[in-house]
């Protein structure tokens, strides 16, 4: 795949398995009616990390999958932006989904996947809501919500958040501090580079991206699941119970 800014990003599409072994004379459903699961991965994950492929392997049971590595991850090109650009390149894959014959797409993201989610599910919209991007989208996401037209059918039919941060700079637990560590130091960007596979952009954002709490009441009407165990060491519980209440009451399961 290739993003709005032209970074190339690898993926696999892996169709959906319920009823693989029926009769021989059992029609195929068509991928129209099937949905397909969007995977967004975490920090350092790829298309290739085992527990991608678990998940992979479990969404197949019920739908088609498309798992594929954020830019600066894996195979993919470019360098990460921890949860900024990224929107382009999940934005991407959703496209490339529809292409397929898909009409339902649903957007699984895991940690940092899981704050693009929300803000891919912000700024992406279904045509039927283009009247209104110019309220919807910030000012400050302008630079994204400029490339939001030109992939065809982007938006997420479905929003599923799992262990997402409410907000940007979180340094509250120690893994999250190590993770600012490498993020933002030298020699911890080496770390990530030869230690984790992932390639870290030295900017800063400028302008600062869209809160994952500030984007979650942008999302609806498309459904919003968020998912949240109570022992995740990076965001303790404060910050689901933050994005639900952004949601606003039946905004979010």
């Amino acid at each position: 795949m290739l993003t709005d800014d032209g970074v190339p990003v690898e993926a696999v599409y892996e169709p959906c398995t319920a009823g693989f072994g029926a009769s021989a004379g059992a029609r195929a459903e068509p991928a129209a009616d099937t949905p397909v699961i969007v995977v967004a991965h975490g920090f350092t994950g790829s298309v290739d990390r085992p527990a991608v492929r678990r998940a992979a392997r479990v969404f197949s049971q019920r739908a088609a999958v498309i798992t594929f590595s954020f830019r600066g991850h894996g195979r993919s090109g470019g360098r990460s932006t921890v949860g900024d650009r990224e929107v382009l390149d999940l934005a991407a894959a959703v496209a490339w989904a529809r292409t397929l014959g898909h009409r339902r797409v649903v957007t699984v993201g895991f940690s940092m996947g899981g704050s693009v989610v929300l803000r891919h599910g912000a700024l992406y919209t279904d045509g039927s809501e283009a009247r209104d991007a110019a309220v919807r989208v910030p000012v400050r996401e302008r630079r994204t919500g400029e490339h939001s037209g030109a992939h065809v059918g982007a938006h997420a039919d479905v929003v599923v958040a799992v262990s997402a941060p409410a907000r940007w700079y979180y340094r509250g637990t120690a893994p999250m501090r190590r993770l600012h560590w490498v993020v933002t130091r030298p020699s911890g960007r080496l770390v990530g580079r030869y230690g984790f596979r992932t390639r870290i952009a030295t900017e800063d954002w400028d302008p600062v991206p869209l809160s994952p709490v500030a984007a979650v009441p942008l999302i609806a009407p498309a459904p919003l699941l968020l998912v949240h165990g109570d022992r995740d060491p990076y965001f303790p519980l404060d910050h689901p119970r933050m994005l639900a209440d952004a949601a606003g009451e039946g905004g979010a399961e």
